[in-house]
């Protein structure tokens, strides 16, 4: 069996009804090329989505 294939590229909060409570930036507070977002799901968890890659 076999899925549906990629999901198109979207934003977070557009793929899963969920909130953004910080837009995607880099986050040099935490090193030079921390490259991050965070999203709040329907359940109310903070998940991060991050690059690491400069």
């Amino acid at each position: 069996m076999t899925g549906p294939g990629p999901m198109p590229a979207r934003e977070p909060d557009i793929a899963f009804a969920a909130e953004i409570p910080h837009a995607s930036r880099l986050w040099p507070e935490y090193h030079e090329s921390y490259y991050g977002t965070f999203v709040r799901d329907p359940d109310g968890n903070n998940v991060e989505a991050v690059c690491h890659q400069p």
